[in-house]
């Protein structure tokens, strides 16, 4: 009796379909490894630009705080010039008036007040 060669083919033919779908289940796993290749490379180009953003944002914290101390420096300015423009009227008052004994005062004027003394007296009191 003759044996049947309807199994072996049949078992090629799987053989066959089997490395057409390693084949496939191959290809497919290499455009995943490509994929995933991918999108790890953008997570780490996401993360380099976040810490970026963050440095330019507190880069603009600090010059928003500057800004405020200058605008803070920038309106004692005229207070400046108010208190210098009082010691100047006070002392050409005074080198005006260096022959009478009383200085008639003003509204605004500057007046030593003499700390040292102040301070020592303080001190030989206690």
């Amino acid at each position: 009796m003759r044996q049947s060669v309807v199994p072996n083919r049949i078992s090629q033919a799987s053989s066959l379909s089997s490395h057409s779908n390693n084949a496939a289940a191959l290809s497919r796993l290499q455009e995943k490894k490509k994929e995933f290749e991918a999108v790890t490379a953008l997570e780490r180009a996401s993360s380099l630009f976040l810490k970026r953003i963050e440095g330019l944002a507190e880069d603009c914290e600090v010059m928003a705080d500057a800004g405020q101390v200058h605008g803070q420096v920038l309106e004692q300015w005229p207070l400046m010039f108010q208190t210098l423009s009082m010691f100047l009227n006070s002392r050409e008052q005074y080198s005006a008036d260096s022959g009478e004994d009383t200085v008639p005062f003003t509204r605004d004027q500057l007046v030593r007040v003499p700390l040292d003394e102040l301070q020592s007296d303080a001190s030989k009191q206690s």
